[in-house]
């Protein structure tokens, strides 16, 4: 998927400024596809030149004038092509997990901490799911158009709670590891230097 598919989806649901389109980014697509204002800004430039999208100026006074970006019939079409196609798996790519495949040659302390703050993470993201599902969708019910973005937040919600219960779990092995750790008494290194 590339970032201007997602604003294709974000543009499906309303016109939207470039700036209305980054805070839809951070408070709902961006869980899934992370993209920073000026990302956005840029590939809203390459999906206009392409046709896809047409800005609108809106005349403010008082404030500097803003573009509302709305898609366009090929941009659609594009959208529905894109959409069409088979999706690819997810591949994890986490520094932290290679750290734990080679849990022998690390020291443990400093895993368990990065294990405490991940945990805390996903504790925190699934807290924000959770409130977003009560605020947009508080009988777990959504219409149509919104069946999505329900269904998203769902596996979102899975996904964290997963993933925190998997921390809870790596915290407490390790925490059976930590007599065990690469750090030498120094008694010990006196004795087997003796």
């Amino acid at each position: 998927m590339a970032l201007g598919d997602a604003i294709l989806a974000c543009l499906t649901e309303r016109p939207m400024t470039g700036y209305e389109l980054a805070k839809t980014f951070d408070a709902s697509l961006g869980f899934f596809w992370k993209a920073d204002h000026q990302q956005i800004y840029r590939e809203l430039s390459k999906l206009r030149d392409r046709g896809h999208v047409q800005a609108r100026e809106v005349v403010q006074s008082g404030k500097p004038n803003k573009l509302v970006y709305t898609l366009t019939s090929e941009g659609r079409a594009a959208f529905r092509h894109w959409a069409a196609r088979p999706s690819v798996p997810a591949s994890i790519k986490d520094d932290l997990l290679v750290r734990m495949y080679a849990l022998d040659c690390v020291d443990i302390e400093p895993l368990r901490t990065d294990l405490m703050a991940r945990l805390e993470h996903h504790r925190d993201r699934y807290e924000r799911y959770e409130r977003l599902l009560n605020k947009r969708f508080p009988q777990g019910v959504a219409a149509p158009a919104d069946m999505g973005k329900l269904l998203g937040l769902k596996i979102g919600m899975r996904y964290e709670r997963s993933v925190a219960e998997w921390c809870e779990e790596a915290i407490e092995a390790l925490a059976a590891l930590s007599p065990r750790s690469n750090v030498v008494a120094l008694d010990e290194s006196q004795s087997e230097a003796g």
